[in-house]
């Protein structure tokens, strides 16, 4: 059980300190290791990661959940250490840095070299969603209902400004309604 901690916590500290853009760039990582190395189901990780996105507060959170149901109340307390401590010294570091060199030329360059970089994480992180979405656990085949409701969605989160929460429940019921 202590290899398994240390393994997850180690797993863990690495995802937080490579979160450049946000905790989406590291759902792919995320997501293989808990399923692959750890033996979480996509299902899991999927419903796991749909509560991190409902409940109030920081949708990262859901780490802690990923800790509590692959070990216990330990797994918890040692993943959320691990995925957000190293990350907050890495930060303070780096923003005491950042405000030093605050006349430096080479500081625009470096915030124009990290946006793609961080933008690329960020939809990997929402293809592997999307895959996990849209594509059944059961049968490994596309969900023609799910991808309808991710048009109708995405349609309207373009046309109109909608709470997202809204739209969460609402698609929600609609594929438990139309789905049985």
């Amino acid at each position: 059980m202590r290899t398994q901690l240390l393994k997850l916590g180690a797993v863990f500290a690495m995802l937080g300190i490579l979160a450049v853009g946000g905790g989406t760039a590291v759902l792919p990582e995320m997501q293989h290791a808990t399923v692959h190395w750890f033996n979480l189901t996509d299902k899991q990780f999927r419903d796991i990661y749909s509560l991190g996105q409902v409940a109030p507060g920081p949708n990262m959170l859901m780490v802690l959940v990923i800790g509590y149901r692959l070990m216990g109340a330990l797994g918890a307390a040692v993943v959320g250490i691990a995925f957000f401590i190293p990350d907050c010294a890495l930060t303070l570091l780096a923003n005491r840095l950042w405000v030093h060199f605050a006349g430096s030329p080479w500081r625009l360059t470096v915030q124009r070299g990290m946006a793609p970089v961080a933008i690329g994480l960020m939809c990997a992180g929402t293809y592997a969603i999307g895959r996990l979405t849209l594509v059944s656990a059961v049968t490994g085949r596309i969900n023609p209902l799910s991808i309808a409701i991710t048009i109708g969605v995405g349609a309207i989160l373009l046309w109109r400004h909608v709470n997202p929460g809204i739209l969460v429940l609402l698609s929600g019921t609609v594929y438990m309604l139309l789905s049985r």
